[in-house]
């Protein structure tokens, strides 16, 4: 059983195809096909069950299939690690984030001082997120939601308040706080459901006991912002995301709307010299801002 044979085959599995599989690879399909065949007689057993021209993963090849992943994964952990302690790269660093306005301050700091570092950064759900810690696909996740696995570890960094946006024409533009449940029958701007903020937002909604009326869902805070100065309806809004200086914030008195950004990792996952370095950087870097303001 060679090396190739498996990285051939987690390629193969991952498609289900052998002719889209071998595309990818750069090799000839009958090619592929043989050392798809090879193993299968190493193993003992068919990988997959094959109808005609289509191919599918069975019962023994996705049993397979999890061992081979975790071993090609621990094998890539131990070139990153060697390498590091032999000098043989400056480091480099892969993090997810379902948002980037939090981050780019500080990451521009850390280039700075670290300008070898290699970044490599995923804007990703909440799902997504938990689905590349936990195998291994990023180094670190900058999220304002918890995720609650086996060995994942989190320190927070950074904790901002949310406030009620509204257009400076608003009836309650003159406010300095407000109660959520004043808004029950007000239009809201929100973000797409599976974006992390909306969903921090609808627990605030659900505490203030009312359901809002929303009459646009976006993807990003900037596009939050220009929509609630046009007049179109209010939204809740981060104070660090920045928004308009056109419109009005009003601090939210009930429920309490808070969000609180950490910092996670596998803690049994290998995480290289640079990774390591960042997230001390991440950690000082907030704790400083928030002695500033």
């Amino acid at each position: 059983m060679e090396l190739l044979q498996l990285q051939y085959f987690r390629t193969v599995a991952r498609m289900e195809h052998m002719t889209k599989a071998a595309q990818e690879l750069l090799i000839a399909q009958p090619a592929l096909s043989k050392t798809i065949s090879r193993l299968e007689q190493d193993v003992g057993v068919p990988l997959f069950d094959r109808h005609g021209g289509r191919i599918r993963l069975n019962t023994f090849g996705k049993t397979f299939l999890d061992k081979v992943e975790k071993a090609l994964g621990l094998l890539e952990e131990g070139r990153k690690e060697v390498s590091e302690l032999a000098g043989l790269e400056q480091g480099s660093i892969h993090l997810a984030t379902s948002t980037l306005d939090r981050l780019s301050d500080a990451l521009g700091e850390f280039l700075a001082l670290h300008p070898e570092v290699n970044f490599k950064i995923t804007q990703a759900s909440m799902e997504e997120m938990t689905q590349l810690v936990e195998a291994g696909g990023v180094d670190l996740c900058l999220t304002a939601l918890p995720i609650d696995r086996p060995d994942i570890s989190a320190v927070s960094v950074l904790k901002e308040e949310v406030y009620l946006a509204v257009p400076q024409r608003h009836r309650f533009a003159g406010r300095k706080s407000i109660r959520l449940s004043e808004l029950a029958e007000d239009p809201f701007i929100g973000y797409k459901e599976e974006f992390p903020f909306q969903k921090m937002n609808d627990l605030f909604f659900q505490e203030a006991g009312i359901s809002p009326n929303f009459v646009c869902r976006v993807d990003e805070p900037a596009g939050i912002a220009s929509l609630v100065q046009t007049g179109l309806g209010v939204a809740l809004v981060g104070k660090c995301g920045g928004p308009d200086s056109t419109l009005s914030l009003l601090h939210i008195e009930f429920p309490v709307c808070q969000r609180n950004f950490q910092v996670v990792w596998h803690e049994k996952r290998y995480l290289s010299l640079a990774a390591r370095r960042f997230r001390d950087f991440l950690i000082e870097y907030y704790a400083n801002s928030a002695k500033r303001t």
